[in-house]
């Protein structure tokens, strides 16, 4: 039997829920790095590190003035739930999780925008149309999936009464390709952790170079 994610790739049938899932797969979730990419771009324009230092890069890999952390929160709210998605069933516990992670991502965005508008780094309407992007596509993404397990939307509605595995993480019956998974993952850490980890560097140079002069202005 193909793999799952081969034969959705191959394009074979015209099974609505298989063309779903192959623009899912193929392309709402690789299309998801070309918004993420072009805010890194649009940050090392604005020199972020010059104009914001690191507590907001807890939020997004941001660096306000003065402040410190890990480009850690935005990423794990989208992430967990991708990487869960891709290696479980959907089901009750899965769509909790999913449901939380794009309600928690909004509310962290909007605290983002807010943090940003306050700093003195100039956010222009080409940035926020990016922000948009990286907004919605959690939703649309979240819309596609539902539509895909209305069951178990239903499900989740009854608090999974009735279904034995509702409120535990069932592996794929029919998981997706190594290959697939690999070629995912690679793009994560080309699109998402190096560039943003190099944002993060700069943003802890320039933090560590004020501290200095402060010191030595004292």
């Amino acid at each position: 039997m193909r793999d799952r994610a081969a034969e959705i790739a191959a394009g074979t049938t015209v099974d609505v829920g298989d063309v779903t899932t192959r623009y899912l797969l193929y392309g709402l979730l690789p299309g998801w790095f070309v918004p993420g990419l072009a805010d890194w771009v649009m940050h090392r324009r604005t020199r972020i590190e010059d104009t914001s230092g690191t507590k907001e890069s807890l939020i997004l890999p941001h660096c306000p003035k003065g402040r410190g952390g890990t480009p850690t929160l935005m990423m794990a709210e989208v992430g967990l739930p991708i990487a869960l998605t891709l290696r479980y069933e959907v089901n009750p516990l899965l769509l909790t999780v999913q449901l939380g992670g794009a309600a928690v991502h909004e509310a962290t965005a909007l605290w983002d925008v807010r943090t940003a508008v306050d700093s003195d780094r100039e956010v222009k309407p080409l940035e926020q149309h990016i922000h948009s992007f990286l907004e919605s596509l959690p939703f649309a993404a979240l819309a596609a999936l539902m539509c895909l397990h209305a069951d178990q939307v239903k499900s989740l509605a009854r608090g999974g009464r009735g279904q034995e595995d509702a409120w535990r993480l069932v592996p794929r019956r029919r998981p997706l390709s190594p290959g697939y998974l690999t070629g995912i993952g690679a793009a994560i850490g080309a699109c998402v952790l190096l560039p943003y980890g190099e944002e993060l560097l700069r943003c802890l140079r320039t933090a560590r170079a004020r501290k200095k002069l402060s010191r030595k202005g004292r």
